[in-house]
């Protein structure tokens, strides 16, 4: 039995754990739902401090997910949860609670809702912004099949800034579908604070004698248009008056709220009376980040995403390992901006986690948080170095694939001179295969005057960072999340040369060609064949000369890269040997075609073959039986 379980058998939460699904939530009486809040609340916080994952989303949103299940009729009814940091409670409500001790773990739970694991997760999500679309695209399948059932969408006040948002919005506003969006505001970013006389007034706007009035005065007035415009007129400057809906009102939504998202009572009246009226509507709940964790409610950005922790003091384990890259992106930074006035930071919505929080303290006056907005910031990258500023992107891997059209298009085309300093490149752990940055070598290389470079330490990272800056042109510099191999990182800002590998060992018969992260596990390989090893550095310009020569002295060369072999870093070796016509035999490894789903960044090498057995094993079934020497062991 696993902690977690073992927790039930106390009877520490006697209302949470008579919940197995929906259906037995309906079966409690609406005075019961605040104390199931507080029981699923104390639940998210125990698990999480073993887990780690999402805390403060969740947290934030027991309340409205309660309210949500009792009711609607899930799975009947679609619940679509934008990104899916908030979606634990949901998970737990859904059949999923005596699984949560295994959440974001090697074959558990996944921390993002996924259509595999459940009926009840409708969509899988990741990236931010898709909820309502995909909502949107399931109320128009309900209507085609002449099925009937409620969709709700439910995105944050951070993603409905997204384009995507804006977009289905606004297709959304000209249908005629029953969709709700609840936008779920947890940063009182968008409202004033709300109390008794703005929950009361939602409940009055949701409510059916409005709602009548409303529309029998349309139908009274629609022979009378000068009247009906008038009166129109009257009830948007009203409700204008007294809340910030105007916008959703004119893109065709029926706007409810704000409400106090931690009311029960107001959340469960105000669905209750949205859910028989039909069309678009938006109903605005205000929520806390971390609400009822002392911690999380002081620090909602720290506890956005924990690793285990004590739950009395909330104080987290430390995470094993030197410096990350992040830091030492961070680092240049500073450094370089204190150099170079000319460098501007641009970021979408991830500060924290793209090291950007010392560099917007010092210099706040050129760092701009685009918000969820990918192709914004690339655009907006393009239009500064237009004018001769030298814009720096900051940008995880997997959301630069958000911004393609504005890599090609606005940048590379242009051949700007904008340096995109890529996080999370390769295999990201517990996110899972919808962060991982397994395509972005494949992606870029193809482009025309993009420089990309890939480091294998953390001081060849700040190198890189310099030499992509000083460019006159796009250039790329893509790195792993957490910690390096530990090298010291010089000071100053020294520049690598352009399209130059290193040789780091000499041996025979065998030579490894690797890109980036992979350095380290090819020098292992290589200790047990007396293999050549080259750093290659450059995924583009490749070092040709280097690759050539090599070929004319071994009998295999091994490319090794934390990309997906299609397209990567040694399909550029392979159409270098072709176009040279050079008969050597090559061993392309990467990641495989497939998605690698959560588990440690070590297993999910492993599973990807990328592991030392896995290069020795690839390496032994292409050349035929090699010598291996037993001496190094195998780790």
């Amino acid at each position: 039995m696993s902690k977690i379980e073992s927790t039930f058998a106390a009877g520490r939460y006697p209302l949470l754990e008579s919940i197995d699904y929906p259906t037995d939530l309906k079966r409690l009486d609406s005075y019961q739902l605040p104390q199931l809040s507080a029981e699923l609340r104390d639940f998210l916080v125990d698990t999480l401090s073993r887990t780690g994952g999402h805390l403060a989303a969740g947290l934030g949103v027991v309340d409205l997910t309660i309210a949500l299940h009792y009711v609607f009729d899930t799975p009947e009814d679609r619940f679509v949860w934008d990104v899916g940091h908030q979606a634990y409670p949901h998970k737990i409500l859904t059949g999923r609670r005596k699984l949560m001790s295994a959440l974001r773990q090697k074959d558990g739970l996944s921390g993002f809702p996924r259509r595999e694991e459940s009926a009840y997760d409708t969509f899988g999500t990741g990236h931010s912004s898709t909820s309502i679309g995909a909502a949107l695209g399931m109320a128009a399948a309900a209507k085609q099949k002449g099925e009937h059932r409620h969709v709700v969408a439910v995105i944050g006040d951070a993603a409905i800034g997204g384009g995507m948002a804006f977009e289905a919005l606004n297709h959304a506003g000209a249908m005629d579908l029953d969709l709700l969006v609840i936008l779920n505001d947890n940063d009182m970013s968008i409202s004033a604070p709300v109390g008794a006389v703005r929950n009361h007034l939602a409940r009055v706007l949701s409510g059916k004698l409005y709602t009548t009035v409303r529309e029998g005065g349309k139908s009274a007035l629609s022979n009378l248009p000068h009247l009906s415009e008038l009166m129109g007129r009257a009830e948007e400057h009203v409700k204008g008056m007294v809340m910030p809906g105007t916008l959703f009102e004119e893109l065709g939504f029926n706007y409810i709220g704000p409400i106090d998202g931690h009311d029960m009572d107001t959340l469960v009246t105000t669905l209750e009376n949205m859910k028989p009226l039909g069309g678009p509507r938006l109903l605005h709940v205000v929520t806390k980040k971390g609400k009822g964790y002392k911690p999380a409610e002081g620090d909602p950005c720290v506890y956005h995403g924990v690793t285990p922790f004590n739950p009395e003091t909330g104080k987290m384990d430390k995470k094993p390992g030197g410096k990350s890259y992040t830091s030492i992106f961070g680092d240049w930074l500073c450094d370089l901006a204190a150099e170079d006035d000319r460098m501007i930071a641009i970021t979408p919505a991830m500060c924290e986690g793209s090291g950007l929080v010392e560099f917007s303290r010092h210099f706040p006056d050129r760092y701009y948080d685009v918000g969820i907005a990918e192709q914004h910031a690339v655009t907006f990258a393009a239009g500064l170095a237009c004018e001769g500023v030298k814009p720096v992107v900051a940008i995880y891997s997997t959301f630069l694939q958000r911004a393609y059209d504005q890599l090609i298009h606005d940048v590379v085309l242009q051949n700007l001179d904008v340096t995109f300093a890529v996080d999370r490149a390769g295999q990201v752990g517990a996110d899972g295969a919808t962060h991982a940055g397994s395509f972005d070598l494949s992606y870029a290389r193809v482009l025309p005057n993009l420089v990309v470079m890939a480091p294998a330490d953390e001081n060849e990272c700040r190198r890189m960072l310099q030499t992509a800056y000083e460019h006159e042109g796009p250039a790329i510099v893509r790195y792993p999340r957490g910690a390096g191999p530990g090298v010291v990182v010089e000071e100053g800002l020294n520049p690598l040369p352009l399209g130059k590998g290193e040789l780091r060992r000499e041996g025979s018969r065998v030579a490894f060609l690797a890109f980036g992260s992979m350095l380290a596990r090819a020098l292992d390989a290589a200790e047990h064949l007396d293999a050549t090893v080259v750093n290659m550095r450059f995924v583009k310009p490749l070092d040709e000369a280097l690759v050539l020569r090599l070929a004319g002295s071994h009998d295999l060369l091994v490319t090794l890269e934390e990309n997906v072999v299609q397209g990567g870093a040694g399909s550029a070796v392979n159409e270098l040997l072709l176009h040279a016509r050079h008969p050597v035999q090559v061993l392309n490894l990467g990641l495989p075609d497939q998605f690698i789903e959560q588990a440690s960044v070590d297993e999910q090498l492993r599973d990807a073959g990328l592991d030392l057995d896995g290069i020795l094993s690839a390496v032994s079934d292409t050349l035929g039986p090699v010598k291996v020497n037993l001496e190094h062991g195998r780790s």
